[in-house]
């Protein structure tokens, strides 16, 4: 009886494979499949802090790691100049092509007022987050995310960052405006503001 046959049975020699068995290509360096998509824990298993394929792959953390918000070298202001930037630039659209102005000459007016009113609701939320009596909470270092920027969780940072939110987004806003005011659109825009347009 082997140990694979009897899980009680203590032997001090090791286990011998036939040989045929035995795949001989395989090198000790060699990284198998299995290993490759393990999951592991990246520091404390009891925080849930997890190294899976998804959050550890190479093209997960190069992407997180670039945005604004993480990217090495910004300062809190800019980070937010960026971040606000690309909301208000991306929320101008809907209110205008899909806001229940959209067919009105007021399409354009109304999604800027929609865009820069959603910048000011978000930037009153930043707000808030550093308005308690702790300061921000400091996220440490993890499987995705090498060196979170220190300086964004303090509550300067992320005044800074907060006050670069808002004039960005509203400067994101505004130039939506101006591309769609003064570039020839006429085309485009009738067949994005009819597709929920019954009849």
């Amino acid at each position: 009886m082997t140990e694979f046959q009897d899980p009680f049975l203590k032997s001090s020699d090791p286990v011998k494979f036939d040989e045929k068995y035995v795949d001989s290509t395989v090198r000790p360096g060699d990284i198998g499949i299995a290993d490759q998509w393990a999951v592991t824990p990246a520091a404390d298993p009891c925080s849930a802090d997890l190294a899976t394929p998804v959050n550890s792959g190479y093209f997960t953390k190069a992407f997180l790691n670039n945005l604004p918000f993480y990217r090495p070298g910004l300062s809190p202001n800019f980070r937010g100049l960026e971040v606000g930037a690309a909301f208000g630039y991306l929320l101008f659209g809907p209110y205008a092509l899909t806001g229940p102005l959209r067919n009105s000459d007021f399409a354009l007016t109304a999604g800027l007022l929609g865009a820069v009113g959603a910048v000011h609701i978000l930037t009153a939320l930043l707000v808030l987050y550093n308005a308690p009596g702790k300061a921000p909470i400091v996220q440490p270092a993890d499987s995705t995310i090498n060196e979170p920027p220190a300086d964004l969780f303090t509550r300067t940072g992320w005044a800074d960052f907060t006050s670069g939110f808002w004039l960005g987004g509203c400067g994101g806003a505004v130039f939506a405006w101006l591309l769609c005011g003064t570039l020839h659109l006429d085309t485009i825009t009738p067949l994005i503001k009819n597709i929920w347009v019954g009849g």
